[in-house]
């Protein structure tokens, strides 16, 4: 671990080259790739091609593949489609089960087939004619059919978002905002500007400190991000977003540690030493995004991005595997140098994605 740490902090002052961006990012997606269908977090099996996990993991590869212009990434991406006929994950209301809508989207966009999107926009259109009725409490029947646990930012929004751009129907965007909305009055603290995990946290301390996951608060702002890239920036819901994510995106500058990344706890720096990378990798994504989309100062925020993206890059073995990912869980925890996970991966290429941008590249 100490030599981890060694490579790390030495790396923070380094220049950052858009070349060795795209090299690292290629490094990483291959080993992924090759090794897709390992299993994690301690799982016997591997995850489901349409599992929540694969589906953060996609949302990466295919800005890697836009970036990259290289097919077989994208003929990669088009195989998970055909095997699994289009079809969302097996949940008809989960947000998790969700996520593999992103993917089918952005293919769409690039080949123009309707089967790609055809079972995302009929489920889509179910839910918004039987919405759920359920509460936002955690114990609550059927209380994960709405989107009341924060990771679940991440997961449906950026769906519902795409699809509003890419068919220009209001129906969409109108139950976007009213479900995040609910989502945001429910699991947002305003006086911290960072959302619970979910209701079970609210009022819950660990040492003394509020439990902000840093995971879980790295999908919320990368969701931001995902879903402000499909709206009119002029348009009062990419306000509401924006607004937001400038909070965030402040409390993030505030808390980021001297080694680059952000504690499992985020406001428990003293507590949660062990680095970890798919909540970094995320929020590095989302304050990459704001300085090149001119929402945030540079002078304030570039040197953040920069500390915590030679971080993450310190994390990254030889053959291309991104250590210290936590596995699956709901609050801070536990990770290692030798352990990864696919949604790790997905973080950090979404990540580079901007940074590479950020630092010149084409």
């Amino acid at each position: 671990m100490f030599a981890i740490f060694a490579i790390a902090s030495s790396s923070q002052a380094q220049e950052i080259k858009p070349l060795e961006v795209k090299k690292v990012m290629e490094k990483v997606a291959d080993w992924q790739m090759a090794h897709f269908n390992d299993s994690y977090s301690g799982n016997k099996e591997p995850h489901h091609q349409l599992d929540w996990t694969n589906g953060a993991l996609y949302v990466g590869m295919v800005k890697w593949a836009e970036m990259t212009g290289d097919e077989k990434y994208y003929n990669w991406l088009k195989e998970i489609g055909e095997n699994n006929e289009w079809k969302l994950y097996f949940r008809k209301y989960h947000a998790d089960d969700h996520t593999v809508g992103q993917l089918y989207i952005e293919l769409y966009r690039k080949f123009k087939d309707d089967k790609m999107i055809k079972p995302t926009k009929d489920q889509f259109n179910f839910i918004m004619l039987h919405p759920a009725q359920t509460l936002m409490n955690w114990k609550t029947p059927y209380h994960q059919d709405r989107w009341n646990w924060c990771d679940a930012l991440f997961m449906s929004p950026p769906v519902w978002a795409k699809l509003y751009n890419i068919t220009r129907e209001e129906k969409y965007l109108d139950f976007l905002m009213k479900e995040y909305k609910a989502s945001t009055d429910f699991l947002f603290d305003k006086k911290e500007s960072l959302y619970y995990r979910d209701e079970k946290y609210i009022g819950k301390l660990d040492n003394g400190t509020k439990i902000f996951w840093a995971r879980g608060n790295g999908w919320v702002f990368a969701g931001l991000v995902n879903i402000m890239n499909e709206l009119d920036s002029n348009s009062k819901e990419y306000k509401y977003f924006l607004k937001i994510y400038k909070k965030m995106a402040n409390k993030l500058l505030k808390t980021q540690t001297p080694q680059g990344h952000w504690a499992m706890s985020i406001l428990g720096q003293d507590f949660y030493t062990t680095p970890e990378t798919s909540g970094s990798s995320f929020f590095i994504y989302g304050l990459a995004w704001g300085l090149n989309n001119g929402v945030l100062d540079k002078t304030t925020y570039a040197p953040a991005v920069k500390k915590g993206w030679n971080a993450m890059v310190g994390h990254v073995t030889e053959d291309g595997m991104l250590g210290y990912v936590q596995p699956i869980g709901a609050a801070p925890g536990k990770a290692w140098p030798d352990k990864t996970e696919v949604y790790g991966t997905g973080a950090f290429l979404s990540a580079g994605t901007e940074v590479y941008k950020l630092y010149g590249g084409e």
